[in-house]
């Protein structure tokens, strides 16, 4: 007899996670939705990672490649997932016990949905970098039911923001036939480059209730001063290829994406800034404030940090 094939596939992607792993996978087997199948890919740890997910035994399948970076080792995931459903978790996060149950309910009911997410919990440590106890959150505070603003066609929303943590999404398994899988070209917004796919083809639902806890790092991707601006070229590539309208009709005005992406290259500088990289902040704060000559504050910027003065991240 064959076997049942998973409702949901988590797949999770790992690189020298020995602190943190245990409490994810713990989460995962912790669900009320049963029938799941979890893959853990470590991309190449140096430090106890393996043994620590080995020691789950049966309960995980742990696949392994060399160092080849987070797009490729989600991709390895999800051409191994066999579940109808499959999550892309981050090593670190964790969920709360009905995050799959509240997620797979939505996709039975709207079956035209290929993504259902749900709000998240920024986890940020104390002052010693000890995290709270996910116990000491309380999601029943938050409302139940769909976010209607952040559901259906959402393309034009994404192009403002990343509003999909990637640790808080369900996707439909053949969303990715048609949609495609992680760009391994791109080392950040690779998740947004993924959504922005996503949501011109297929409608997706936003859960108000926060099921997922964010853990954050001082040395988080996101805080990087990076070589290249990916956030804007992601966005302006998207705007050039597809518009500024979902499917539904409902747009962002021009005016409104080009003030967007001149905060994002403002930001953009002012990570340099940070970083001491003056000559690559100060071109970006003036591409920003060429965008939007209405912000001084973006061009005030420049005279600051020649002065010495630096912002913190």
């Amino acid at each position: 007899m064959a076997a049942t094939k998973p409702t949901v596939s988590i797949v999770i992607p790992t690189y020298n996670c020995e602190a943190y792993i245990a409490e994810t996978i713990n989460s995962v087997l912790g669900q009320t939705l049963k029938n799941l199948e979890l893959i853990v890919v470590d991309d190449g740890s140096t430090d106890r990672t393996r043994e620590i997910v080995a020691s789950f035994g049966t309960s995980v399948r742990l696949l392994s490649q060399v160092n080849s970076g987070v797009c490729a080792a989600r991709n390895y995931g999800i051409r191994e997932a066999a579940g109808r459903y499959v999550c892309l978790m981050d090593h670190d996060d964790y969920w709360y016990p009905d995050k799959l149950a509240l997620q797979v309910e939505q996709m039975e009911q709207h079956p035209e949905t290929g993504l259902v997410y749900s709000s998240f919990i920024w986890w940020h440590p104390d002052e010693k970098g000890v995290f709270p106890h996910p116990d000491s959150f309380d999601p029943a505070s938050f409302p139940t039911g769909i976010d209607e603003e952040f559901s259906g066609w959402i393309y034009h929303l994404l192009l403002l923001d990343c509003w999909i943590l990637t640790s808080a999404a369900l996707i439909r398994a053949e969303v990715f036939d048609e949609c495609g899988v992680y760009n391994e070209s791109l080392p950040y917004s690779e998740d947004w480059d993924l959504w922005l796919r996503i949501s011109r083809q297929y409608r997706i639902i936003k859960l108000n209730k926060s099921l997922t806890l964010y853990r954050q790092h001082p040395k988080q991707g996101n805080r990087m001063a990076r070589d290249i601006d990916y956030r804007a070229e992601l966005l302006c590539g998207a705007a050039e290829k597809w518009g500024l309208c979902s499917r539904d009709g409902r747009c962002i005005t021009k005016s409104r994406f080009i003030q967007n992406i001149a905060y994002y290259q403002m930001e953009f500088g002012l990570r340099h800034l940070a970083s001491g990289n003056l000559k690559m902040a100060n071109h970006f704060l003036i591409r920003a404030w060429l965008k939007h000559p209405a912000k001084l504050k973006t061009l005030a910027y420049i005279p600051a940090g020649l002065l010495g003065w630096r912002p913190k991240w």
